[in-house]
């Protein structure tokens, strides 16, 4: 059994990555972890979420940071669900350890370190970390995260976002001359589980907000390898996120390539669903799934495709549960679709 750890189980995604690292034939979670100064120290992580009782028994231990190398020599593998500041100091100790690290914050998915200070507000400064972390795209780099030794797994926003992108990208369809257009729509849950003002559910109607300045606009950028407009709503629902994408794509383009290029990225893959339909929320709420669906008006060359995952899951939790089964070696939908 693969012995597992996670920080910052007390959030929604930690909760939900317990739960499903809980129902794995081949991982055994053994503790978890959420910082010192936490009022969840020393509480079930049942009492905090109902639904865990009988299935996530174990108490919510307070983080020793002095401990952190003892720690990583425990495991085989340690998933951080933890703020990017604190994924950031703590790396150096953590990777010092046998296990493997599965890192869910955005403190190692930006290669570049002034892109990284100028949207996340403060300077990286490991960067021979930052050079070895495999970006876990788990449906795209299957071969790197199989020999990775820190993983940093994707954004919710960028998941659903270059699901739909990357087919078109490598297939040389999309028209380098137009920037992507990416309308997203996130649930509450997608601002952490932390009260404030503005994602109190009483709040919320539907708005879009960091227009022109989101943090996971240079990270799609970074992956895709090219320029695009993103631009996050909040939703007045708890999960999931749908992304309507515009594009233009390449002259000459039909409708067979575009159906060529998802059915040869996604054809066998049993996490992504390729639709018949426009996808919806409540379809993939809930599930690890992703579905995406499209349609090309031949005349204009735009291209609109819509993305469907549940942030917690596809874009957080099941992704780096994902990411560990390549890492391992099982089949990458373990524990993650009924067999």
């Amino acid at each position: 059994m693969i012995k597992t750890a996670i920080i910052g189980a007390s959030g929604y995604t930690g909760a939900e990555l317990a739960r499903l690292l809980a129902q794995h034939p081949q991982f055994s979670l053994c503790d978890l972890f959420v910082s010192a100064q936490s009022q969840d120290a020393g509480k079930k992580l049942s009492e905090l979420y109902g639904r865990l009782q009988g299935e996530v028994e174990l108490v919510l231990q307070p983080l020793a940071e002095d401990a952190l190398g003892t720690l990583a020599d425990n495991y085989d593998a340690v998933f951080l669900a933890t703020p990017h500041q604190a994924s950031h100091d703590w790396m150096p100790q953590l990777t010092a350890g046998r296990a493997v690290i599965f890192d869910l914050s955005g403190a190692f998915r930006l290669k570049d370190k002034q892109v990284f200070e100028q949207y996340y507000g403060f300077g990286h400064q490991h960067s021979a970390l930052l050079d070895n972390a495999v970006y876990g795209l788990a449906d795209w780099h299957q071969q790197a995260i199989s020999t990775a030794s820190l993983i940093a797994v994707p954004g919710c926003y960028p998941t659903a976002s270059l699901t739909a992108l990357k087919p078109l990208q490598q297939a040389g369809l999309l028209d380098s001359q137009h920037w992507p257009v990416i309308n997203a729509v996130s649930g509450v849950s997608g601002a952490g589980r932390k009260a404030t003002l503005n994602s109190s559910f009483c709040e919320v109607s539907l708005q879009p907000y960091g227009v022109l300045g989101h943090r996971h606009q240079p990270e799609i950028s970074a992956e895709l390898g090219a320029p695009v407009i993103f631009t996050p709503h909040l939703g007045n629902f708890k999960r999931g996120i749908l992304a309507t994408i515009t594009v233009k794509v390449a002259p000459g383009t039909d409708t067979e390539q575009v159906d060529k290029a998802y059915q040869q990225a996604y054809g066998n893959n049993p996490l992504v669903r390729l639709r018949q339909s426009w996808p919806k929320i409540d379809e993939v709420a809930g599930s690890c799934y992703c579905d995406l669906f499209w349609k090309l008006d031949p005349d204009s060359g735009y291209l609109v495709v819509a993305s469907a995952i549940d942030n917690l899951l596809k874009g957080a939790a099941a992704q780096a549960l994902q990411c560990a089964n390549l890492r391992f070696n099982f089949q990458p939908q373990t524990a993650l679709v009924q067999e």
